[in-house]
């Protein structure tokens, strides 16, 4: 078992807890969430997580707001992200990339998949 940490930014409960038992149960890794923008990137200042995975919608802060204010800190800028997006236009998809994210997950994904899809991203051994 590995001692990765992950921070899932979402504000859907349904898909935290889907994360959070998925990627726990079959990896070991640990997983914190945090609600919204504002909260994930105070939490990701203080925990330092290995990787963030980022939803892009979501109210007050969307997703992308949330990332450029993570890289605009010192603590957080080389935190790797992966975005968790229901938009799926090529055009959406170009935008992301061009972010300095290392991924884009489409919602709806496959909570069996989801952690390897992540650990390959983030070329981590399982």
């Amino acid at each position: 078992m590995s001692d990765k940490h992950i921070l899932l930014i979402d504000d859907e409960e349904t898909i935290q807890e889907v994360v959070q038992v998925g990627i726990e149960i079959e990896t070991g890794w640990q997983v914190a969430i945090a609600s919204s923008g504002i909260e994930g990137i105070a939490v990701a200042a203080s925990q330092q997580p290995d990787a963030i995975l980022l939803d892009v919608m979501m109210p007050e802060m969307d997703g992308i707001s949330t990332l450029s204010q993570l890289k605009a800190n010192a603590k957080t800028q080389s935190i790797p992200v992966i975005l968790l997006t229901a938009k799926t236009q090529a055009g959406d998809k170009n935008l992301f990339q061009s972010l300095g994210v290392v991924g884009v997950i489409t919602k709806p994904f496959n909570s069996m998949t989801l952690a390897s899809r992540i650990a390959t991203m983030l070329q981590w051994e399982l």
